[in-house]
Protein backbone atom coordinates (compact mmCIF):
# COMPACT_ATOMS: atom_id res chain seq x y z
CA UNK A 1 0.00 0.00 0.00
CA UNK A 2 1.56 3.29 -1.06
CA UNK A 3 2.00 6.33 1.19
CA UNK A 4 -0.29 8.36 -1.07
CA UNK A 5 -3.13 5.87 -0.60
CA UNK A 6 -2.65 5.93 3.17
CA UNK A 7 -2.71 9.73 3.30
CA UNK A 8 -5.73 9.89 0.97
CA UNK A 9 -7.86 7.90 3.40
CA UNK A 10 -6.54 9.71 6.45
CA UNK A 11 -4.98 6.57 7.97
CA UNK A 12 -1.27 6.40 8.74
CA UNK A 13 -1.12 2.83 10.09
CA UNK A 14 -1.33 -0.23 7.81
CA UNK A 15 -2.97 -2.42 10.47
CA UNK A 16 -5.67 0.19 11.10
CA UNK A 17 -6.26 0.51 7.36
CA UNK A 18 -6.75 -3.23 6.90
CA UNK A 19 -9.06 -3.39 9.93
CA UNK A 20 -11.17 -0.53 8.59
CA UNK A 21 -11.36 -2.29 5.21
CA UNK A 22 -12.80 -5.44 6.81
CA UNK A 23 -15.45 -3.27 8.45
CA UNK A 24 -16.42 -1.81 5.08
CA UNK A 25 -15.22 1.78 5.48
CA UNK A 26 -14.15 2.20 1.85
CA UNK A 27 -16.89 2.22 -0.74
CA UNK A 28 -14.69 1.01 -3.59
CA UNK A 29 -13.79 -2.26 -1.79
CA UNK A 30 -15.48 -5.44 -3.02
CA UNK A 31 -18.36 -6.57 -0.86
CA UNK A 32 -18.88 -3.25 0.94
CA UNK A 33 -22.36 -2.68 -0.49
CA UNK A 34 -23.38 -6.24 0.37
CA UNK A 35 -22.14 -5.88 3.97
CA UNK A 36 -23.97 -2.56 4.34
CA UNK A 37 -27.20 -4.06 3.00
CA UNK A 38 -27.00 -6.98 5.40
CA UNK A 39 -26.33 -4.59 8.27
CA UNK A 40 -29.42 -2.57 7.32
CA UNK A 41 -31.49 -5.75 7.01
CA UNK A 42 -30.44 -6.84 10.49
CA UNK A 43 -31.42 -3.46 11.97
CA UNK A 44 -34.79 -3.43 10.19
CA UNK A 45 -35.52 -7.02 11.17
CA UNK A 46 -34.78 -6.44 14.86
CA UNK A 47 -36.98 -3.33 15.10
CA UNK A 48 -39.98 -3.69 17.37
CA UNK A 49 -42.34 -2.65 14.55
CA UNK A 50 -41.12 -5.41 12.22
CA UNK A 51 -43.20 -8.59 12.25
CA UNK A 52 -42.95 -12.03 10.66
CA UNK A 53 -46.17 -13.10 8.99
CA UNK A 54 -47.22 -16.64 8.07
CA UNK A 55 -47.70 -16.14 4.30
CA UNK A 56 -47.89 -19.75 3.12
CA UNK A 57 -48.65 -23.22 4.44
CA UNK A 58 -48.67 -26.56 2.64
CA UNK A 59 -49.02 -30.24 3.51
CA UNK A 60 -47.55 -33.29 1.79
CA UNK A 61 -47.45 -37.07 1.99
CA UNK A 62 -43.74 -37.04 1.03
CA UNK A 63 -40.72 -35.34 2.67
CA UNK A 64 -40.23 -31.59 2.22
CA UNK A 65 -36.70 -30.19 1.83
CA UNK A 66 -35.34 -26.63 1.87
CA UNK A 67 -32.21 -25.38 0.10
CA UNK A 68 -31.21 -21.73 -0.33
CA UNK A 69 -34.61 -20.15 -0.99
CA UNK A 70 -36.10 -23.23 -2.69
CA UNK A 71 -38.65 -25.64 -1.24
CA UNK A 72 -38.58 -29.15 -2.74
CA UNK A 73 -41.54 -31.53 -2.59
CA UNK A 74 -42.67 -34.82 -4.15
CA UNK A 75 -39.16 -36.30 -4.09
CA UNK A 76 -37.64 -33.19 -5.73
CA UNK A 77 -40.16 -33.29 -8.60
CA UNK A 78 -41.74 -30.02 -7.43
CA UNK A 79 -39.76 -26.84 -6.67
CA UNK A 80 -41.20 -23.69 -5.06
CA UNK A 81 -39.35 -20.43 -4.49
CA UNK A 82 -39.66 -18.93 -1.03
CA UNK A 83 -37.87 -15.69 -1.97
CA UNK A 84 -40.92 -14.05 -3.55
CA UNK A 85 -43.41 -12.16 -1.39
CA UNK A 86 -45.71 -15.16 -1.82
CA UNK A 87 -44.06 -18.57 -2.47
CA UNK A 88 -44.64 -19.61 -6.09
CA UNK A 89 -44.01 -22.63 -8.27
CA UNK A 90 -40.69 -22.76 -10.17
CA UNK A 91 -41.27 -26.12 -11.83
CA UNK A 92 -43.40 -29.25 -11.51
CA UNK A 93 -42.20 -32.47 -13.14
CA UNK A 94 -44.36 -35.49 -13.81
CA UNK A 95 -44.43 -38.12 -11.09
CA UNK A 96 -41.39 -40.39 -11.36
CA UNK A 97 -41.33 -44.17 -11.15
CA UNK A 98 -40.13 -45.87 -7.96
CA UNK A 99 -36.95 -46.88 -9.79
CA UNK A 100 -36.15 -43.15 -10.29
CA UNK A 101 -36.69 -42.20 -6.63
CA UNK A 102 -34.05 -39.82 -5.28
CA UNK A 103 -32.14 -41.11 -2.25
CA UNK A 104 -30.08 -38.01 -1.42
CA UNK A 105 -29.28 -34.55 -2.81
CA UNK A 106 -26.74 -31.73 -2.51
CA UNK A 107 -27.06 -28.13 -3.69
CA UNK A 108 -24.22 -27.09 -6.00
CA UNK A 109 -23.42 -23.39 -6.36
CA UNK A 110 -21.07 -21.72 -8.81
CA UNK A 111 -17.61 -20.84 -7.43
CA UNK A 112 -16.61 -17.20 -7.73
CA UNK A 113 -13.90 -16.09 -10.13
CA UNK A 114 -13.48 -19.34 -12.05
CA UNK A 115 -13.86 -20.08 -15.75
CA UNK A 116 -16.23 -23.01 -16.28
CA UNK A 117 -16.72 -25.11 -19.44
CA UNK A 118 -20.49 -24.74 -19.78
CA UNK A 119 -22.88 -21.75 -19.34
CA UNK A 120 -25.14 -23.95 -17.20
CA UNK A 121 -22.28 -24.35 -14.70
CA UNK A 122 -22.70 -20.73 -13.63
CA UNK A 123 -26.20 -21.38 -12.28
CA UNK A 124 -27.18 -23.30 -9.15
CA UNK A 125 -27.86 -27.00 -9.64
CA UNK A 126 -28.75 -30.09 -7.63
CA UNK A 127 -26.63 -33.22 -7.47
CA UNK A 128 -29.00 -36.13 -6.80
CA UNK A 129 -28.52 -39.85 -6.24
CA UNK A 130 -31.27 -42.20 -7.45
CA UNK A 131 -32.33 -45.66 -6.29
CA UNK A 132 -30.98 -47.17 -9.53
CA UNK A 133 -27.46 -45.79 -8.88
CA UNK A 134 -27.61 -42.82 -11.24
CA UNK A 135 -25.82 -39.64 -10.21
CA UNK A 136 -27.62 -36.70 -11.86
CA UNK A 137 -26.93 -32.98 -12.00
CA UNK A 138 -30.23 -31.10 -12.33
CA UNK A 139 -30.86 -27.44 -13.07
CA UNK A 140 -32.14 -25.78 -9.89
CA UNK A 141 -34.38 -23.52 -12.01
CA UNK A 142 -36.05 -26.10 -14.26
CA UNK A 143 -35.22 -29.61 -13.00
CA UNK A 144 -33.65 -30.39 -16.40
CA UNK A 145 -31.00 -33.13 -16.38
CA UNK A 146 -27.65 -31.48 -17.16
CA UNK A 147 -25.36 -34.47 -16.53
CA UNK A 148 -25.94 -38.17 -15.95
CA UNK A 149 -23.41 -40.62 -14.51
CA UNK A 150 -23.94 -44.33 -14.00
CA UNK A 151 -22.31 -45.62 -10.82
CA UNK A 152 -21.13 -49.18 -10.28
CA UNK A 153 -23.33 -52.09 -9.22
CA UNK A 154 -22.89 -51.39 -5.50
CA UNK A 155 -25.87 -49.85 -3.71
CA UNK A 156 -25.05 -46.16 -3.20
CA UNK A 157 -27.17 -44.18 -0.77
CA UNK A 158 -25.44 -41.09 0.66
CA UNK A 159 -24.00 -37.82 -0.67
CA UNK A 160 -21.71 -35.57 1.38
CA UNK A 161 -19.03 -32.93 1.00
CA UNK A 162 -15.37 -33.57 1.67
CA UNK A 163 -14.56 -29.96 0.78
CA UNK A 164 -17.82 -27.95 0.45
CA UNK A 165 -18.63 -27.06 -3.17
CA UNK A 166 -15.37 -28.67 -4.36
CA UNK A 167 -15.00 -32.39 -3.56
CA UNK A 168 -18.01 -34.69 -3.13
CA UNK A 169 -18.25 -38.21 -1.64
CA UNK A 170 -20.81 -40.79 -2.78
CA UNK A 171 -21.05 -43.53 -0.13
CA UNK A 172 -22.62 -46.97 -0.47
CA UNK A 173 -24.91 -48.61 2.04
CA UNK A 174 -23.13 -51.11 4.26
CA UNK A 175 -22.27 -54.15 2.19
CA UNK A 176 -23.97 -57.25 3.63
CA UNK A 177 -24.02 -60.80 2.34
CA UNK A 178 -27.31 -62.62 1.76
CA UNK A 179 -28.40 -64.89 4.64
CA UNK A 180 -27.65 -68.03 2.58
CA UNK A 181 -24.08 -66.89 1.95
CA UNK A 182 -23.54 -66.17 5.64
CA UNK A 183 -24.89 -69.59 6.58
CA UNK A 184 -22.46 -71.14 4.11
CA UNK A 185 -19.60 -69.52 6.04
CA UNK A 186 -18.66 -66.97 3.37
CA UNK A 187 -16.94 -63.93 4.89
CA UNK A 188 -17.73 -60.36 3.76
CA UNK A 189 -14.62 -58.20 4.06
CA UNK A 190 -15.64 -55.09 2.07
CA UNK A 191 -17.98 -52.92 4.17
CA UNK A 192 -18.35 -49.69 2.16
CA UNK A 193 -17.48 -48.18 -1.21
CA UNK A 194 -16.60 -44.50 -1.54
CA UNK A 195 -16.69 -42.73 -4.92
CA UNK A 196 -14.91 -39.36 -5.00
CA UNK A 197 -15.82 -36.55 -7.43
CA UNK A 198 -14.54 -33.07 -8.18
CA UNK A 199 -17.46 -30.75 -8.96
CA UNK A 200 -17.84 -27.98 -11.54
CA UNK A 201 -16.87 -29.40 -13.85
CA UNK A 202 -18.06 -32.76 -12.54
CA UNK A 203 -15.16 -35.20 -12.81
CA UNK A 204 -14.32 -38.60 -11.32
CA UNK A 205 -11.31 -38.79 -8.99
CA UNK A 206 -11.55 -42.42 -7.92
CA UNK A 207 -13.31 -45.15 -5.98
CA UNK A 208 -12.04 -47.12 -2.97
CA UNK A 209 -13.12 -49.89 -0.63
CA UNK A 210 -13.29 -49.82 3.15
CA UNK A 211 -12.08 -53.32 3.93
CA UNK A 212 -12.06 -55.20 7.25
CA UNK A 213 -8.67 -56.66 6.39
CA UNK A 214 -7.17 -53.15 6.36
CA UNK A 215 -9.16 -51.25 8.99
CA UNK A 216 -10.26 -54.05 11.35
CA UNK A 217 -13.26 -56.31 11.94
CA UNK A 218 -15.24 -53.96 14.22
CA UNK A 219 -15.72 -51.08 11.73
CA UNK A 220 -19.32 -49.80 11.87
CA UNK A 221 -19.25 -46.63 9.76
CA UNK A 222 -17.02 -44.28 7.79
CA UNK A 223 -17.10 -40.63 6.75
CA UNK A 224 -14.90 -38.12 4.92
CA UNK A 225 -14.63 -34.45 5.89
CA UNK A 226 -12.07 -31.73 5.10
CA UNK A 227 -9.50 -34.16 3.77
CA UNK A 228 -9.83 -36.57 6.72
CA UNK A 229 -11.07 -40.18 6.54
CA UNK A 230 -13.00 -40.90 9.75
CA UNK A 231 -13.43 -44.58 10.65
CA UNK A 232 -15.78 -45.55 13.52
CA UNK A 233 -15.75 -48.80 15.47
CA UNK A 234 -18.30 -50.72 17.52
CA UNK A 235 -16.47 -50.16 20.83
CA UNK A 236 -16.62 -46.36 20.48
CA UNK A 237 -13.19 -45.94 18.93
CA UNK A 238 -12.73 -43.21 16.27
CA UNK A 239 -9.65 -43.19 14.00
CA UNK A 240 -8.57 -40.42 11.63
CA UNK A 241 -6.50 -40.85 8.45
CA UNK A 242 -5.22 -38.42 5.81
CA UNK A 243 -7.69 -38.97 2.96
CA UNK A 244 -5.74 -36.96 0.38
CA UNK A 245 -2.60 -38.97 1.13
CA UNK A 246 -4.59 -42.21 0.71
CA UNK A 247 -5.83 -41.10 -2.73
CA UNK A 248 -2.30 -40.25 -3.85
CA UNK A 249 -0.56 -43.30 -2.37
CA UNK A 250 -2.99 -46.03 -3.44
CA UNK A 251 -4.26 -44.69 -6.80
CA UNK A 252 -3.62 -47.47 -9.35
CA UNK A 253 -4.65 -45.57 -12.46
CA UNK A 254 -6.51 -42.27 -12.97
CA UNK A 255 -9.56 -42.48 -15.25
CA UNK A 256 -11.94 -39.90 -16.71
CA UNK A 257 -15.70 -39.96 -17.21
CA UNK A 258 -16.59 -41.08 -20.74
CA UNK A 259 -13.23 -42.82 -21.21
CA UNK A 260 -13.22 -46.33 -22.68
CA UNK A 261 -11.37 -48.45 -20.17
CA UNK A 262 -10.22 -52.02 -19.63
CA UNK A 263 -10.34 -53.03 -16.00
CA UNK A 264 -9.43 -56.60 -15.03
CA UNK A 265 -10.40 -57.80 -18.50
CA UNK A 266 -13.72 -55.95 -18.50
CA UNK A 267 -14.06 -53.24 -21.16
CA UNK A 268 -16.54 -50.41 -20.76
CA UNK A 269 -17.09 -46.65 -20.69
CA UNK A 270 -16.46 -44.95 -17.34
CA UNK A 271 -19.70 -43.51 -15.92
CA UNK A 272 -22.01 -45.49 -18.18
CA UNK A 273 -23.99 -48.63 -17.38
CA UNK A 274 -23.39 -51.51 -17.11
CA UNK A 275 -19.71 -50.71 -16.52
CA UNK A 276 -20.14 -47.80 -14.10
CA UNK A 277 -17.04 -46.76 -12.17
CA UNK A 278 -13.87 -48.81 -11.63
CA UNK A 279 -12.41 -49.28 -8.16
CA UNK A 280 -9.09 -47.66 -9.08
CA UNK A 281 -7.88 -46.89 -5.53
CA UNK A 282 -6.74 -50.09 -3.80
CA UNK A 283 -5.67 -49.70 -0.16
CA UNK A 284 -3.17 -52.54 0.30
CA UNK A 285 -1.82 -51.59 3.71
CA UNK A 286 -3.08 -49.72 6.77
CA UNK A 287 -2.50 -45.98 6.16
CA UNK A 288 -0.57 -43.94 8.75
CA UNK A 289 -2.82 -43.09 11.70
CA UNK A 290 -3.26 -39.37 12.36
CA UNK A 291 -5.24 -39.59 15.57
CA UNK A 292 -7.54 -41.85 17.57
CA UNK A 293 -9.91 -41.38 20.49
CA UNK A 294 -12.49 -43.43 22.34
CA UNK A 295 -15.90 -41.82 22.87
CA UNK A 296 -19.42 -42.90 23.76
CA UNK A 297 -21.46 -43.56 20.59
CA UNK A 298 -18.44 -42.46 18.47
CA UNK A 299 -19.25 -38.80 19.25
CA UNK A 300 -16.14 -36.83 18.28
CA UNK A 301 -15.61 -33.21 17.17
CA UNK A 302 -12.57 -31.09 16.35
CA UNK A 303 -12.43 -27.28 16.45
CA UNK A 304 -11.34 -24.26 18.45
CA UNK A 305 -8.00 -22.43 18.42
CA UNK A 306 -5.56 -23.88 19.17
CA UNK A 307 -7.09 -27.19 18.00
CA UNK A 308 -9.11 -29.10 20.58
CA UNK A 309 -11.54 -32.01 20.43
CA UNK A 310 -14.72 -32.90 22.34
CA UNK A 311 -15.57 -36.44 23.46
CA UNK A 312 -17.79 -38.20 26.00
CA UNK A 313 -15.97 -40.84 28.11
CA UNK A 314 -16.85 -44.26 26.71
CA UNK A 315 -19.19 -45.43 29.47
CA UNK A 316 -22.98 -45.10 29.60
CA UNK A 317 -22.84 -43.52 33.06
CA UNK A 318 -20.96 -40.57 31.48
CA UNK A 319 -23.70 -39.76 28.96
CA UNK A 320 -24.11 -35.98 28.99
CA UNK A 321 -20.56 -35.37 30.25
CA UNK A 322 -18.21 -33.74 27.73
CA UNK A 323 -14.41 -33.57 27.87
CA UNK A 324 -12.60 -30.82 25.93
CA UNK A 325 -9.00 -31.83 25.24
CA UNK A 326 -6.02 -30.50 23.32
CA UNK A 327 -5.45 -32.19 19.98
CA UNK A 328 -1.71 -31.60 20.38
CA UNK A 329 -1.13 -33.67 23.54
CA UNK A 330 -4.60 -34.94 24.63
CA UNK A 331 -4.38 -32.77 27.76
CA UNK A 332 -7.72 -31.88 29.33
CA UNK A 333 -8.32 -28.13 29.22
CA UNK A 334 -8.76 -26.33 32.51
CA UNK A 335 -12.51 -26.44 33.31
CA UNK A 336 -12.64 -28.80 30.31
CA UNK A 337 -15.27 -31.13 31.82
CA UNK A 338 -18.70 -29.76 30.92
CA UNK A 339 -21.68 -31.34 32.66
CA UNK A 340 -25.09 -29.68 32.98
CA UNK A 341 -26.34 -32.54 35.18
CA UNK A 342 -29.64 -32.57 33.32
CA UNK A 343 -32.47 -34.84 34.38
CA UNK A 344 -34.28 -35.05 31.04
CA UNK A 345 -35.62 -37.44 28.41
CA UNK A 346 -33.55 -35.81 25.67
CA UNK A 347 -29.83 -35.30 26.32
CA UNK A 348 -28.05 -31.97 26.14
CA UNK A 349 -25.74 -31.44 23.17
CA UNK A 350 -22.49 -29.61 22.46
CA UNK A 351 -20.64 -28.47 19.33
CA UNK A 352 -18.08 -25.97 18.07
CA UNK A 353 -19.67 -22.68 17.04
CA UNK A 354 -20.11 -22.56 13.23
CA UNK A 355 -19.07 -18.88 13.12
CA UNK A 356 -15.38 -19.96 13.10
CA UNK A 357 -14.73 -18.01 16.31
CA UNK A 358 -13.41 -21.14 18.01
CA UNK A 359 -16.14 -20.91 20.67
CA UNK A 360 -18.31 -23.82 21.86
CA UNK A 361 -22.11 -23.97 22.19
CA UNK A 362 -23.54 -26.23 24.92
CA UNK A 363 -27.33 -26.60 24.86
CA UNK A 364 -29.44 -27.97 27.70
CA UNK A 365 -33.21 -28.03 28.23
CA UNK A 366 -33.34 -24.57 29.84
CA UNK A 367 -29.81 -23.19 29.38
CA UNK A 368 -27.53 -22.35 26.46
CA UNK A 369 -23.89 -21.75 27.34
CA UNK A 370 -21.49 -20.19 24.85
CA UNK A 371 -17.95 -21.04 25.94
CA UNK A 372 -14.61 -19.64 24.84
CA UNK A 373 -10.94 -20.60 25.07
CA UNK A 374 -8.48 -18.42 26.91
CA UNK A 375 -4.87 -18.91 27.98
CA UNK A 376 -4.20 -20.01 31.55
CA UNK A 377 -2.28 -17.29 33.37
CA UNK A 378 1.45 -18.12 33.56
CA UNK A 379 0.84 -21.28 31.46
CA UNK A 380 0.78 -20.20 27.81
CA UNK A 381 0.58 -23.83 26.60
CA UNK A 382 -2.57 -24.63 28.55
CA UNK A 383 -6.04 -23.39 27.65
CA UNK A 384 -8.96 -22.71 29.94
CA UNK A 385 -12.66 -23.03 29.11
CA UNK A 386 -14.49 -19.89 30.20
CA UNK A 387 -18.10 -18.79 29.90
CA UNK A 388 -18.66 -16.14 27.23
CA UNK A 389 -22.40 -15.72 27.83
CA UNK A 390 -25.53 -17.73 28.65
CA UNK A 391 -29.12 -17.72 27.39
CA UNK A 392 -31.73 -18.89 29.90
CA UNK A 393 -35.25 -20.19 29.16
CA UNK A 394 -38.15 -18.15 30.54
CA UNK A 395 -39.43 -20.23 33.44
CA UNK A 396 -40.51 -17.39 35.72
CA UNK A 397 -44.01 -18.80 36.17
CA UNK A 398 -42.80 -22.34 36.72
CA UNK A 399 -43.48 -23.71 40.21
CA UNK A 400 -41.98 -27.10 40.99
CA UNK A 401 -42.25 -27.46 44.76
CA UNK A 402 -41.99 -31.02 46.02
CA UNK A 403 -43.90 -30.01 49.17
CA UNK A 404 -47.12 -27.95 49.21
CA UNK A 405 -49.44 -26.90 52.04
CA UNK A 406 -53.22 -26.92 51.56
CA UNK A 407 -55.61 -24.23 52.85
CA UNK A 408 -56.37 -26.40 55.87
CA UNK A 409 -52.68 -26.62 56.72
CA UNK A 410 -52.17 -30.22 55.56
CA UNK A 411 -48.70 -30.90 54.10
CA UNK A 412 -48.76 -32.74 50.74
CA UNK A 413 -45.57 -34.26 49.31
CA UNK A 414 -45.24 -34.99 45.59
CA UNK A 415 -43.98 -38.46 44.70
CA UNK A 416 -42.22 -37.19 41.61
CA UNK A 417 -40.33 -34.16 40.38
CA UNK A 418 -40.57 -32.60 36.93
CA UNK A 419 -37.91 -33.40 34.37
CA UNK A 420 -35.72 -30.53 33.15
CA UNK A 421 -37.33 -30.89 29.72
CA UNK A 422 -40.90 -31.40 30.93
CA UNK A 423 -43.17 -30.19 28.08
CA UNK A 424 -45.03 -27.81 30.42
CA UNK A 425 -41.82 -25.84 30.99
CA UNK A 426 -40.20 -23.68 28.32
CA UNK A 427 -37.50 -25.85 26.75
CA UNK A 428 -34.89 -25.17 24.07
CA UNK A 429 -35.36 -27.47 21.05
CA UNK A 430 -33.25 -25.88 18.27
CA UNK A 431 -30.19 -23.61 18.22
CA UNK A 432 -28.80 -22.32 14.91
CA UNK A 433 -26.56 -19.60 13.50
CA UNK A 434 -27.36 -17.20 10.62
CA UNK A 435 -23.93 -16.36 9.25
CA UNK A 436 -24.90 -13.48 6.93
CA UNK A 437 -26.67 -11.54 9.68
CA UNK A 438 -24.41 -12.81 12.50
CA UNK A 439 -27.37 -13.83 14.66
CA UNK A 440 -27.81 -16.79 16.97
CA UNK A 441 -31.34 -18.20 16.70
CA UNK A 442 -33.12 -20.37 19.26
CA UNK A 443 -36.47 -22.17 19.26
CA UNK A 444 -38.09 -22.60 22.68
CA UNK A 445 -41.30 -24.59 23.22
CA UNK A 446 -43.92 -24.85 25.95
CA UNK A 447 -46.68 -27.48 25.68
CA UNK A 448 -49.84 -27.32 27.79
CA UNK A 449 -51.97 -30.38 27.12
CA UNK A 450 -52.22 -31.04 23.40
CA UNK A 451 -51.40 -27.46 22.48
CA UNK A 452 -47.71 -26.57 22.16
CA UNK A 453 -46.46 -23.02 21.58
CA UNK A 454 -43.05 -22.15 20.15
CA UNK A 455 -41.17 -18.91 19.54
CA UNK A 456 -38.06 -18.20 17.51
CA UNK A 457 -35.64 -15.77 19.17
CA UNK A 458 -32.73 -13.86 17.62
CA UNK A 459 -29.75 -13.15 19.84
CA UNK A 460 -26.65 -11.04 19.29
CA UNK A 461 -23.97 -13.58 18.40
CA UNK A 462 -21.26 -11.60 20.19
CA UNK A 463 -22.94 -11.01 23.56
CA UNK A 464 -26.12 -13.16 23.56
CA UNK A 465 -28.48 -10.20 24.01
CA UNK A 466 -32.08 -10.93 22.93
CA UNK A 467 -32.88 -8.76 19.89
CA UNK A 468 -36.15 -10.19 18.56
CA UNK A 469 -38.77 -12.80 19.40
CA UNK A 470 -41.13 -14.29 16.81
CA UNK A 471 -44.12 -16.39 17.93
CA UNK A 472 -44.90 -19.30 15.60
CA UNK A 473 -48.64 -19.44 14.90
CA UNK A 474 -48.95 -23.20 14.40
CA UNK A 475 -49.18 -25.62 17.31
CA UNK A 476 -45.91 -27.43 18.10
CA UNK A 477 -46.11 -31.06 19.24
CA UNK A 478 -42.86 -32.04 20.99
CA UNK A 479 -43.32 -35.68 19.95
CA UNK A 480 -43.05 -34.77 16.24
CA UNK A 481 -39.88 -34.13 14.27
CA UNK A 482 -39.22 -30.45 13.47
CA UNK A 483 -36.79 -28.38 11.39
CA UNK A 484 -36.65 -24.56 11.48
CA UNK A 485 -34.68 -22.53 8.92
CA UNK A 486 -33.88 -18.85 9.43
CA UNK A 487 -32.57 -17.38 6.17
CA UNK A 488 -32.25 -13.57 6.11
CA UNK A 489 -35.86 -12.27 6.01
CA UNK A 490 -37.41 -15.75 5.87
CA UNK A 491 -38.41 -18.26 8.56
CA UNK A 492 -39.45 -21.73 7.45
CA UNK A 493 -40.78 -24.50 9.69
CA UNK A 494 -40.99 -28.12 8.43
CA UNK A 495 -42.88 -30.59 10.59
CA UNK A 496 -43.07 -34.38 10.26
CA UNK A 497 -46.13 -36.00 11.80
CA UNK A 498 -46.82 -39.75 12.23
CA UNK A 499 -47.61 -41.84 9.14
CA UNK A 500 -45.28 -39.73 6.97
CA UNK A 501 -47.39 -36.58 6.95
CA UNK A 502 -45.38 -33.41 6.39
CA UNK A 503 -46.24 -29.73 6.79
CA UNK A 504 -44.36 -26.58 5.79
CA UNK A 505 -45.01 -23.10 7.25
CA UNK A 506 -43.37 -20.04 5.65
CA UNK A 507 -43.01 -16.70 7.44
CA UNK A 508 -41.89 -13.50 5.71
CA UNK A 509 -40.67 -10.26 7.26
CA UNK A 510 -43.26 -7.48 6.94
CA UNK A 511 -43.52 -3.90 8.21
CA UNK A 512 -46.18 -3.59 10.87
CA UNK A 513 -49.17 -1.47 9.77
CA UNK A 514 -52.68 -0.97 11.06
CA UNK A 515 -54.10 -3.50 8.61
CA UNK A 516 -51.50 -6.15 9.55
CA UNK A 517 -52.57 -6.50 13.17
CA UNK A 518 -53.25 -10.21 12.64
CA UNK A 519 -49.68 -10.90 11.49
Amino acid sequence: IGRTALRACGVHNVCRLLTRRTHGFYARDAGVAHRKNLGLLRKIMCQESTKFKNVWTTHSASPIAYERGRIYMDNYQCCITSIAQQPRLIYQKSKCAKSEKIEDALLLECPLGEMLPSPSDYKASLIVLTVQNWLLRLSADSGEVLEKIGLSCHKYRYLSWDTPQEVMIVKSAQNKLPAAARQAGIQQTVLFYLAVFQVLPLSFIGMLEINKKIFGNSVTDVAVSNGILIVMYSMGLVRLYNFKAILEQFMEQPVDLGQEFNWNGQVGVVGQFPYGLPCNIKITDTPPLLFEASSLENAFQIGGYPWHYIITPNKKKHKGVFHICSLKDNALAKNGIQDMKCCSLEPDWIYFHPDMSGRIIHVGPNLIKVLKFKEVKNHADQMEIAEDFTIVANRENCVNNSVTVTASGRVVKKRFTLLDDDPEQETFKIVDYEDELDLLSTVAVTQIGADGRAHLDFHCNEHGILLKSIPLKESWDVTYSHEVYFDKDLVLHIEQKPNRRFSCYVYQMVCDTAKDDDS
